[in-house]
């Protein structure tokens, strides 16, 4: 076997050939090492120039004739020898199948021997466990090198693994596998050698070149697998912070949605809550904390935690974000969020809400038109120096309303708004519950489990009610003056509507109490104009005083002598809950709630 025509054309072999052809009387060991001649050199043509073909400028020889230090020089070295001195596990074949011409020691201790001859698919397992054979016989085809990798066999060890097309040598003489000059077999135009034997030279082979980096491959798999944990605990955390289970308002059917970034992105602080504030009164609040993983996540509990106590006081949406955006300030100076929060009044059929640099609320009616809530949008939570302002948006029966972050609507290629707009048409035609809404939005902005940012998604959807289901759901209001007739008023007032409404006498008695003591309380602490409204849901009664004066009352203890004091601590004795707080006009309401028996 002639082991350099199957060879990668090493430049030392080359050279080494080429000298052998112009100098074919001298020995190119020889003629390297010769002694430098001190006379003139003998011009072209003087038979004394083909023995004295001293080293030149660019030789690997000393300036004394002696051999360089350490070893042979490069040009002394075969393929066979230089191959079998890299550290490397290399192989050649040749042929369409792909045969074994030469294996060195490195690849020996990898693998094992390998017999010479046999087809790489039958002696050579390894190389179909990196699945190189496909990849060989590519190589072959195109004359193209290719690499694959980090491919683990099954000793457990990992191969970058090169493949490089070697062309049969049958134009240079060059030492064979066993040392010897090949060049006086050259093939003849037909084809075959002086021999008589088939040019197996001009078959093709690939020379296969694996470098071990088991040691990179493990530590890339070390630090995957730190990413891992370290975006799995963001992930854990991230979704114990978020409501496991939604508050379902009497008068709204909701839904929401989160999925974290794919497996690439770091999870971030998007979140969403649904708080129900008495009354019959709801706030629904998104919001995004900027940045990635446990410290965005964590960020983002403390900011939730935070809107719920805030809501707990039921102030206007503008204040809860005011008071928001100073604690963000407080949490981390460097990380910045949106947020947008409000509430939903089914007396008065809208929204009421504020925006802190977070993306505007869309409403779709019944009819498929959407709405996109405006101005006031404030800057982001942490940046102070803002007077937030509240504004309203419809939300009739029948109608639906969406929150989200920017995950679902934000595209590099694409401005934001091109987003929103999109949105706005899959929500025009997302039809049926709000979770199928959520999922059906999620699906037409092409969302998948690789998304490269997180996604959060509320759905609210405010249904019209018909025939039966409408039934559980009355009102009625009465004006009080004022005066010593405004109670006994109250309470005649609240027998007939609650007898009216059929409720069991126990729950009619229980009303009226409440209603009498709650017009007292105002009739005493508070000033006209008043107010009282009763009202039902399928599953709490609610009743409410309101009137012009803005001191919220607040239950105290009373003396065993004192006359007076006593109304709200009756009420909440009663009552299943009870609350107050300020109207957007001006003045205070007063309320408590019974759950109606199930």
């Amino acid at each position: 076997m002639n082991f350099t025509r199957w060879s990668a054309r090493l430049p030392g072999t080359q050279r080494r050939a080429a000298a052998r052809d112009e100098r074919s009387s001298v020995p190119s060991a020889r003629a390297e090492y010769a002694q430098p001649e001190t006379g003139p050199r003998p011009p072209d043509g003087d038979p004394r120039s083909d023995t004295h073909d001293g080293p030149g400028p660019d030789s690997h020889g000393d300036p004394r004739g002696e051999p360089p230090a350490g070893g042979p020089a490069l040009e002394d070295l075969s393929a066979r020898d230089l191959l079998g001195r890299l550290p490397a596990p290399v192989a050649l074949l040749h042929g369409p199948d792909h045969r074994i011409a030469y294996v060195n020691d490195a690849y020996t201790a990898a693998f094992g021997p390998r017999p010479v001859g046999a087809t790489a698919a039958e002696a050579m397992p390894e190389l179909d466990e990196l699945s190189l054979l496909p990849l060989m016989d590519q190589v072959l085809r195109s004359g193209t090198p290719r690499t694959v990798k980090s491919r683990k066999v099954r000793n457990g060890n990992s191969y970058t693994v090169t493949c490089t097309p070697v062309h049969g040598d049958g134009e240079h003489g060059t030492d064979g596998a066993d040392g010897t000059d090949r060049k006086q077999n050259r093939p003849s135009r037909n084809g075959r050698n002086d021999k008589g034997g088939r040019n197996r030279g001009g078959e093709g082979g690939v020379l296969v070149y694996a470098a071990d980096v088991t040691d990179h491959a493990e530590a890339a798999e070390r630090l995957r697998a730190s990413e891992r944990r370290h975006r799995e605990t963001a992930v854990t955390l991230q979704r114990s912070l978020l409501p496991q289970e939604l508050e379902q308002p009497d008068d709204l059917r909701i839904a929401a949605t989160y999925q974290p970034g794919g497996t690439d992105a770091a999870v971030g602080g998007d979140w969403y809550d649904v708080i129900t504030l008495g009354a019959g009164r709801t706030a629904l609040v998104i919001g995004d904390v900027m940045g990635r993983g446990v410290r965005a996540a964590a960020v983002m509990g403390q900011l939730r935690t935070a809107v719920r106590a805030y809501a707990r006081l039921d102030l206007p949406p503008h204040e809860v974000l005011q008071l928001l955006d100073g604690l963000a300030a407080e949490i981390d100076a460097s990380q910045i969020a949106t947020c947008a929060y409000a509430v939903h009044d089914p007396n008065e059929g809208h929204l009421v809400y504020a925006s802190a640099g977070h993306l505007p609320i869309l409403v779709c009616d019944e009819d498929g038109t959407v709405h996109r809530a405006e101005d006031p949008t404030g800057p982001p939570l942490g940046t102070g120096g803002w007077i937030h302002t509240s504004g309203t948006i419809a939300l009739p029966p029948g109608s639906t309303a969406v929150l989200y972050t920017d995950g679902l609507v934000e595209r590099r290629s694409e401005d934001i708004d091109e987003g929103v707009a999109a949105l706005g048409r899959a929500l025009s035609g997302a039809k049926g519950s709000p979770q199928v809404v959520c999922d059906r939005l999620i699906r037409s902005l092409g969302v998948t489990a690789e998304h490269d940012d997180d996604v959060a998604v509320l759905v609210v959807q405010h249904p019209a009610r018909e025939g039966a289901d409408a039934e559980l759901f009355h009102n009625a209001s009465l004006d009080l003056l004022g005066g010593i007739e405004a109670a006994p008023r109250a309470r005649a007032f609240a027998t007939g509507v609650l007898t009216s409404w059929r409720f069991p006498v126990e729950l009619c008695d229980l009303g009226v109490l409440a209603a009498g003591e709650l017009v007292a309380n105002s009739l005493k602490h508070g000033t006209p104009p008043m107010r009282l409204g009763l009202r039902r849901t399928d599953r709490r009664l609610i009743i409410e005083v309101t009137d012009g004066d803005d001191h919220l009352p607040r239950r105290r203890r009373a003396d065993p002598a004192d006359e007076a004091g006593r109304g709200i601590s009756i009420v909440a004795t009663i009552a299943t809950s009870w609350g107050s707080r300020r109207t957007p006009g001006g003045g205070k309401s007063v309320w408590c709630e019974f759950a109606l028996p199930q």
